[in-house]
């Protein structure tokens, strides 16, 4: 997450999943990487981000020959918490890895959730991706600036969707937006979906006003003209994306998602390195890179303890960014 306001609240690039380097002269058998049966939860619906990038992460590990038959599956619930309990009740289990991000972060204090990410055991950030603002290819705002001279005269009346919980990227993004702007945070109608799936549903069908979400999910959508994108909440721009930055649009702000991999607490000092191990050698793959430049994500790749010394930073800062906000 990276956060930047005149409030001053610090700027935080966070990322997204990332695996493994593949060697392309051996096998998983070779190089030590094939766990059998090994199981990738993901916290939220098909379609939005976490599905994404778990199943992206499985494919590549199996197309490059690093382990096999990974399965992925979905457990949906309370922002990302249903499914961080589920892993944490998992003990010992060196099978079972969840893919997660900032939305779970926000969630596990949005939720009050009894377990959090430090009962976990940290993996490896993977990825970092910019949020982008989206309407509907009927909606009557055209540009970033139409949205926000319609927002600021009645942001109630403007229903913005996210893929999050609150306490998540797709939550904290428009609410920087709104401070930026000189709307309240408390006046904004956020209506949280549980993933990216549920909210593209709700954006085409004009159920609310606009939606924010991560770049890699909607990029099919918005270059068949389904939707139409009016700004990314990157520092940057997006290569082959026709958008400004929040920045450009006015706003004195700007913020990034990022994505990693936690597994369930208890694991031996093997079990934890085999998983470590298999994620380093996907992130060094040549099907990751392509799968990154495909998706428009940002390499942000951080292992083993790094990641958790990154999470409890995290944890931190979002609870900061709460009570900032007021939210």
């Amino acid at each position: 997450m990276r956060l930047r306001t005149p409030l001053a609240l610090l700027g935080a690039a966070l990322l997204v999943l990332v695996g493994p380097p593949l060697l392309s002269t051996g096998s998983g058998s070779d190089t030590g990487t094939q766990i059998p049966g090994l199981r990738f939860m993901v916290p939220n619906t098909p379609g939005g981000g976490y599905d994404i990038t778990a199943r992206t992460a499985a494919k590549n590990a199996e197309d490059a020959g690093l382990t096999t038959d990974i399965e992925v599956f979905n457990l949906p619930g309370a922002g990302g918490t249903v499914g961080l309990t589920r892993l944490v009740g998992e003990h010992g289990n060196g099978r079972l890895a969840m893919s997660m991000g900032l939305g779970v972060v926000g969630a596990v204090h949005t939720n009050r959730s009894p377990k959090t990410l430090a009962d976990t055991t940290p993996i490896a950030r993977l990825t970092e991706e910019q949020d982008i603002v989206v309407v509907g290819k009927n909606s009557p705002y055209k540009t970033i600036q139409d949205l926000l001279a319609a927002w600021k005269k009645d942001p109630g009346k403007l229903p913005v969707g996210g893929g999050s919980s609150p306490g998540g990227p797709d939550h904290l993004a428009p609410m920087l937006m709104a401070q930026a702007a000189g709307i309240a945070p408390s006046s904004v109608n956020y209506i949280p979906f549980d993933g990216g799936g549920e909210l593209l549903a709700s954006i085409l069908g004009d159920k609310v006003a606009f939606g924010v979400s991560g770049v890699g999910e909607y990029l099919d959508q918005i270059r068949s003209g389904e939707l139409r994108l009016l700004a990314v909440t990157g520092p940057e721009r997006v290569p082959g994306l026709d958008a400004p930055t929040l920045r450009e649009a006015g706003l004195d702000t700007d913020f990034t998602n990022w994505r990693g991999i936690v597994a369930p607490p208890g694991l031996s000092d093997a079990e934890r390195d085999k998983l470590v191990g298999l994620v380093r050698k996907l992130h060094g793959s040549p099907q990751w890179r392509e799968s990154l430049k495909k998706n428009g994500w940002n390499d942000a790749f951080l292992p083993g303890e790094e990641f958790g010394a990154f999470l409890d930073e995290q944890d931190r800062r979002v609870g900061s960014v709460l009570k900032e906000l007021g939210l």
